[in-house]
């Protein structure tokens, strides 16, 4: 019976000693799985994009700003990111960074060097404070993606109506006149503009019209038209510096003749004369130059045809002379023969 007992006591004893070591062990063995399941639950396998180009990354970070900061990634002032450096991250997460390229903008007579991540040229000159009319032009289009080192031109267009006045020419009448010689001109109404109002729409480009359209115009005034009365005689210096107005110019060969003997009378009825002073006598074609005719020939001065030849045909006049050295003196020669007023 004593050995029972001790037997006994040797059991209870061996379970004490075992006890608390089981406990421990199962402690640890729940810690390990709480922790094994909080370190799995924090861990994000997330894709970072950065100009289309993505790369991999485990983070157990909670934003995207903790996340680019662990990765040492660093945005521009214009950098883009979607989602928002605030956003909280989730597993599978992906980020995307639209890094900023310098680029020009032209307009309003300034020269811009900016950086922009937008895509279009609509959204980076809205983003720029850029505001646009609907004329307005830009090159290149305001859909055109937006690239590293491109030169964006705005040209501001402007349309305006408004009214103008402008003078209307007046015409010159010109009234030939067969009594004047043609050296002459009298003006016989002078002539005055009249005035037009006219309705503009005209088309600026940066503040230079480049198009108009007359959409309408009313004359104010009727212009005037000038008439001037102008001669139609010419005129020739004669040898003496006298100006002799003639209505028709011919030309003709020219040959001299003196009196016959015993005669001296022209085919009118008068006595041939050679008159340096004023009127000699010419022998002439009735058909050509009618007798009666005031003539002035370059050379030998002014006369009237008042004779007629045999051998004095078509485009010849015989000049008198009083004698015959003189008419071999004056020979055959072509001249102008000018017919008087």
């Amino acid at each position: 019976m004593l050995q029972n007992l001790k037997d006994i006591l040797t059991k209870k004893k061996n379970n004490l000693s075992r006890g608390p070591i089981v406990a421990l062990v199962l402690l640890l063995a729940v810690i390990i799985v709480i922790s094994t399941v909080y370190v799995v639950g924090f861990r994000k396998v997330l894709t970072v994009s950065i100009e289309g180009k993505k790369t991999k990354i485990v983070s157990y970070k909670n934003t995207v700003k903790e996340v680019l900061e662990q990765n040492k990634i660093e945005l521009g002032p214009k950098d883009k990111i979607e989602p928002s450096v605030d956003t909280k991250i989730k597993n599978g997460q992906e980020i995307d960074i639209k890094k900023a390229v310098g680029l020009e903008i032209l307009v309003d007579g300034k020269d811009l060097k900016i950086k922009s991540a937008e895509n279009s040229v609509r959204k980076l000159l809205k983003s720029e404070g850029v505001s646009l009319n609907n004329l307005d032009k830009v090159k290149p289009s305001k859909d055109a993606s937006v690239k590293k080192g491109m030169k964006i031109v705005v040209t501001r267009v402007i349309s305006k109506t408004f009214t103008e006045e402008q003078p209307i020419a007046f015409d010159t009448i010109v009234q030939k006149d067969d009594s004047m010689p043609n050296d002459q001109n009298q003006v016989i109404q002078q002539g005055s503009s009249g005035i037009k109002e006219l309705t503009v729409n005209a088309i600026y480009e940066d503040g230079k019209e480049v198009a108009r359209n007359i959409m309408s115009e009313v004359v104010k005034s009727a212009p005037v038209n000038a008439v001037i009365k102008q001669g139609t005689l010419g005129v020739v210096v004669a040898n003496r510096g006298s100006r002799a107005v003639y209505k028709k110019k011919i030309s003709a060969l020219a040959t001299g003749y003196t009196d016959d003997l015993g005669f001296g009378i022209t085919a009118s009825g008068t006595r041939t004369k050679r008159d340096a002073n004023g009127y000699s006598s010419i022998s002439v074609d009735p058909r050509v130059i009618p007798l009666g005719t005031k003539l002035y020939v370059p050379g030998y001065g002014y006369g009237i045809a008042e004779d007629t030849g045999g051998l004095i045909k078509g485009n010849r006049v015989d000049l008198f002379f009083n004698s015959t050295g003189d008419c071999y003196n004056w020979g055959a020669k072509s001249v102008d023969v000018y017919i008087l007023n």
